[in-house]
């Protein structure tokens, strides 16, 4: 069959069939060798003894060469031409095999360059095609000078051609296998990431580290990039944060999350379009020089370019209760990453919903702690201003629970001029724990006051009326009384299970008054508990707290007074409000409420 009759038509709509392209990328085969197909043209070069055999791939702009035989060294090293010296392209368009004599008397041949460049005077081509019959490229061979090709040779194109075809579509084949094994090795990752998520999420309510961490956790699973953006139901920029999976980018990172909450329109601006859009927002085609335009400052667009910014997709982050969008997840690909598809917009969407429900759940939890510690403070008592005597408190409730507990402190004046001071541990922290300390902390002061005995008796008496009046407590306590005796001062103590006290010296020596463990109180009542005495000078700081500041469960409370120990030595002059702030600062973890009481003799 002759080319002489073919009609020139528009290549484009074959040529850009997004099928066939499709078909193209996944042979993978590009502008390079390969051995196969370099075999199969050496072949049909010397069974048709042609000068030039190819075997072609024709992508949307250009023609390559993973097989050839005699073209010139330029174009045997580069492996690919434009399409306008493609002959094979006719092929394409034809839709079938095309021979042809002396392509300078072909009405749409004779003006191809190959002719003049490559000296391509006879042409021969066999389509390649898919299971599908797209054809992605051709078998061609080509001679210097016009030949007439033989019924022989036409059917040794033939069935080389099908050879060709059979490895093409073998090689779809396990692309396309490839694919579907990618695709469920991602799903699973995706629905790890989001189990993983779940539990970053839900171990801290403290919202700003939890999406920063999630964040952190999305870069280079699902995306190159990401932002986390949270707006206050006022509207208010609260929370941005930016992650890369490369870590050579976190100063770029940074500065980008910094500029962005100072620029809260764009936030904002991105929030409105994924609410208007009712869902995710995807774009597979991002241009990066089009955000210059849109930000307010260029050095945001800047950032973003220099990370990658080829496509995007952004979800918005939905709080469950009125399915409100409070901020927004916007994933960034750079061009290498390729685009999100279908299973990324998803994954991204079902974040969003779990990052909104851990908002709800934080502000939830913000106001419930709020009124936890406003409560838990007026249950404590205001220190008394006692001439000779400073004190100092502090409390501090656990980091996981309701914020408030059973730990509490207390001191007041006697009317013979002595002072109580008591700090003791009711278990448990929650309301329940914290209402049974008001009640018991309110049975010590009752019990004691206007009374000159001695703390010892005083437990007892607390530990009868616990059973007494059958209040359902667990509690430890250390009860003192302060008396001034001359120059100094004679302090006696009682211990019900709490760990003991601590003496700062004037000279700046450390003393812990261990002494014979007693239980706890409302447990046993006992008839009797243990009076210790103590002479104190002027100069010396007592530190009476709870088991918080010196416990954790990997740590035994003789490593935690040994810590308290540490801090303590040499700094019997230090002021008592700093004193404070440097024991409370070596806590690391708080699992349990600190009470600490603080009392400076002069």
């Amino acid at each position: 069959m002759l080319r002489g009759d073919l009609v020139d038509k528009a290549v484009g709509p074959v040529l850009e069939d997004p099928a066939r392209l499709r078909a193209v990328r996944r042979l993978g085969l590009g502008a390079r060798a390969d051995v196969a197909f370099d075999r199969i043209a050496d072949l049909v070069e010397r069974l048709v003894d042609a000068p030039v055999a190819l075997v072609t791939v024709l992508a949307a702009d250009r023609q390559f060469l993973p097989g050839q035989v005699g073209l010139p060294e330029a174009l045997a090293s580069a492996r690919e031409m434009p399409l306008t010296h493609s002959l094979s392209r006719h092929v394409l368009e034809a839709g079938r095999m095309l021979v042809v004599e002396d392509v300078r008397t072909d009405p749409v041949m004779r003006d191809n360059p190959a002719v003049h460049d490559l000296g391509a005077i006879a042409f021969a081509g066999v389509p390649l095609t898919d299971s599908d019959g797209h054809v992605l490229g051709t078998l061609a061979v080509m001679d210097r000078e016009p030949r007439i090709w033989t019924r022989s040779e036409v059917a040794l194109l033939v069935e080389l051609g099908e050879i060709c075809s059979s490895e093409l579509r073998l090689r779809i084949a396990r692309e396309i296998a490839d694919e579907a094994r990618r695709h469920a090795e991602s799903a699973h990752d995706q629905l790890s990431l989001l189990g993983e998520l779940t539990e970053t999420l839900s171990a801290t309510m403290d919202i700003d580290e939890a999406l920063g961490r999630l964040g952190e956790m999305v870069a280079g699973r699902l995306a190159d990039w990401c932002v986390v953006a949270l707006a206050e139901p006022s509207g208010r920029v609260r929370h941005v944060s930016v992650a890369h999976f490369d870590p050579a980018h976190a100063p770029a990172t940074a500065r980008l999350a910094r500029l962005a909450a100072d620029a809260p329109r764009e936030i904002k601006a991105l929030m409105a379009a994924v609410q208007r859009a009712s869902g995710p927002l995807r774009r597979d085609e991002a241009d990066p020089k089009s955000l210059r335009t849109r930000m307010s400052t260029g050095e945001i667009a800047e950032i973003a370019e220099r990370l990658g910014f080829a496509s995007y997709l952004a979800a918005p982050i939905t709080a469950p209760v009125g399915r409100r969008t409070v901020g927004v997840l916007m994933l960034v690909n750079g061009a290498e990453r390729g685009v999100f598809g279908e299973a990324e917009e998803g994954t991204a969407t079902e974040i969003g919903r779990r990052a909104g429900l851990a908002v709800d759940n934080s502000r939830l939890y913000g106001r419930q702690r709020h009124v936890a510690e406003v409560l838990q403070h007026s249950m404590l008592p205001e220190l008394p201003d006692i001439p000779g005597i400073e004190l100092h408190a502090r409390y501090l409730p656990a980091q996981v629970g309701a914020a408030v507990g059973g730990d509490w402190y207390d001191a007041f004046l006697q009317p013979d001029g002595s002072v109580m001071l008591a700090v003791g541990d009711v278990s448990g922290h929650d309301i329940e724990a914290a209402a049974t300390m008001g009640q018991v902390r309110n049975l010590v002061r009752g019990d004691a006051y206007g009374r000159d005995d001695e703390p010892g008796p005083l437990l007892a008496q607390l530990d009868r009326a616990l059973h007494g009046l059958s209040m359902p407590a667990a509690a430890t306590a250390v009860l003192t009384r302060l008396r001034r005796v001359g120059d100094g001062y004679d302090l006696t103590f009682a211990n019900a299970g709490h760990p003991p006290p601590v003496l700062l010296r004037p000279d700046g020596e450390v003393e812990v008054w261990w002494e014979t463990p007693e239980p706890l109180l409302g447990l046993l009542p006992r008839d009797d508990r243990s009076t210790h005495r103590r002479y104190v000078r002027p100069g010396s700081t007592l530190l009476l707290y709870t088991d918080g500041l010196v416990e954790s469960p990997a740590q035994l409370i003789d490593d935690g007074i040994a810590r308290l120990r540490k801090v303590l030595e040499g700094n019997a002059t230090l002021p008592t409000d700093e004193l404070c702030a440097r024991l409370l600062s070596t806590v690391t973890r708080r699992d349990d409420d600190i009470a600490l009481l603080v009392i400076r003799l002069t």
